[in-house]
């Protein structure tokens, strides 16, 4: 696939260049080689955008729910007939494996517009009867027009995520995808062109932080969903806090994963694998903090081990390739500073733990064993292939330590016990819970965090609320009393 696009930007159903823009090196991270050149959106860029989002905002509303739906779910109908092509285009834009950019990033994708598309049309009020004939009824509007701020490790299903019940609901969009990976979110534009949607309805701009901060405090914009880190979602929600917008912020996490010695090892194993090495680790609410019940340690780090030597590591287009590079040179030495920190504080290396010699930005999985509450790699958010395993005796001193952090975003138990498991995920402090299983993201379940991870739903029939407000309408139909 042709990786370089048409040009920079996807505004009023067509391409949009302006070369005046700061460059963006679109790199790809198996080999470091530039496979495409864009530029970031210069203040005319920002505002052609969100004219046009705001000009098609009124007419959308205006069509019926099944209406809007009937273009979601046509798009969803044709990113799935293009899975292959999209799925190679993700995986040059962020270095993950063909083998999980097929299953996990377009399909995603198109689940949510199927999803959104399918509830549009059952987007109505309420009727409440009162006393002596009177009634209230309720109108649920739309917002206007709704800013997306994307991160980089699942560029098309980010996006989507945030298009799709925005659209449903009857607001229009302009997202903003990470400069480090901008191909995908302009073909989810020219899809959502093809199945019908009126030009202006989802743009997409590039840039790098001012272009999200010129989004984000434009007096155009009703609401403003980002997907990043902590940090800057601080500085997001704040920026749309003066202004009153509505907002949902998905953050990151340093999650909580529990094995109790009655545990399935494999099956545990298999988690751990997933909420750690799945996407070279890049996954927000990874359970990177795996409390092994100290009776079956060595079992789980044996079986781990083994499992993990299982990996193939190579070129992300080969479709037997299971673990791919990281997304930059710079996450890649952010994360060996971490790994690095790791062996100073006197964590036990037990795998990996090197840069993979060779082209393109591979890091080995890795796993450190006897890590304490107290060492960095357990209390900072690293973004990369870093497990920590910790030591347990008791169900009460894990669930304290497990919510001893300010992020909240995702936590998983596994046991065999039903019953202490449903008392673990009740007491965990986090948002998203998993009973033996990890990282299942399905559109029909709502998922964000509390604390420091985040505010707000994304998914599921929650996020409705959070891409629509409730007018509230009283009839009265008899004679009307004051005073005087």
């Amino acid at each position: 696939m042709r990786a370089q696009p048409e040009a920079s930007h996807f505004i009023g159903g067509t391409y949009v260049e302006d070369t005046n823009g700061t460059p963006i090196d679109v790199i790809f991270p198996a080999t470091g080689e530039v496979i495409a050149k864009l530029h970031s959106a210069t203040p005319e860029i920002v505002d052609k955008a969100l004219a046009a989002a705001a000009l098609a905002q009124a007419d959308w509303a205006a069509m019926t729910g099944t209406e809007r739906g009937r273009v979601l779910r046509r798009a969803a109908d044709i990113m799935r007939d293009r899975n292959h092509d999209l799925s190679v285009l993700e995986t040059l834009d962020t270095g993950k494996p063909y083998q999980e950019t097929s299953v996990a990033d377009a399909t995603s994708g198109a689940d949510a517009l199927e999803y959104f598309g399918g509830l549009a049309g059952s987007l109505t009020g309420e009727h409440i009867q009162l006393g002596n004939g009177d009634f209230v009824y309720t109108r649920r509007e739309a917002l206007g027009v709704c800013v997306g701020i994307g991160a980089w490790n699942y560029p098309t299903q980010i996006a989507c995520w945030k298009a799709a019940p925005a659209l449903a609901c009857g607001n229009t969009s302009v997202f903003k995808p990470s400069e480090m990976t901008p191909l995908s979110a302009l073909k989810v534009a020219e899809i959502l062109i093809e199945a019908g949607a009126p030009a202006g309805v989802f743009n997409v701009v590039q840039g790098y932080g001012e272009v999200g901060a010129a989004l984000v405090t434009d007096p155009r914009v009703a609401k403003v969903s980002l997907t990043g880190s902590v940090p800057t979602g601080k500085k997001v929600y704040a920026a749309a806090a003066a202004e009153m917008k509505h907002v949902t912020m998905e953050l990151g996490g340093k999650s909580p994963m529990i094995v109790f010695d009655d545990a399935d090892v494999d099956n545990a194993v298999s988690g751990a694998i997933l909420g750690n090495f799945y996407s070279s680790g890049q996954v927000c609410s990874n359970g990177t903090r795996v409390f092994v019940q100290k009776g079956i340690k060595e079992a789980f780090l044996t079986r781990l081990a083994e499992r993990l030597g299982d990996a193939i590591i190579g070129d992300p287009l080969d479709p037997e390739t299971s673990f791919g590079p990281m997304v930059s040179e710079g996450q890649m030495n952010i994360v060996l500073n971490y790994i690095a920190q790791g062996k100073e504080e006197g964590a036990r290396l037990v795998y990996g733990g090197e840069r993979i010699d060779g082209d393109g930005f591979f890091l080995q999985p890795t796993v450190f064993a006897d890590v304490t509450d107290d060492m960095t790699i357990a209390r900072e958010e690293i973004f990369g292939p870093v497990m920590s395993v910790l030591d347990f005796d008791t169900e009460d001193e894990v669930m304290a330590r497990a919510n001893d952090t300010e992020f909240g975003l995702a936590a998983g138990v596994f046991t065999n016990d039903l019953t202490r498991a449903h008392r673990v995920v009740a007491g965990f402090e986090a948002g998203t819970c998993y009973i033996n299983t990890y990282n299942d993201a399905p559109v029909e379940a709502p998922f964000g965090g509390t604390k420091a991870s985040g505010v707000g739903r994304e998914n599921s029939k929650a996020a409705i609320e959070h891409y629509s407000e409730l007018k509230t309408v009283y009839v009265r139909l008899s004679d009307l009393e004051a005073p005087f």
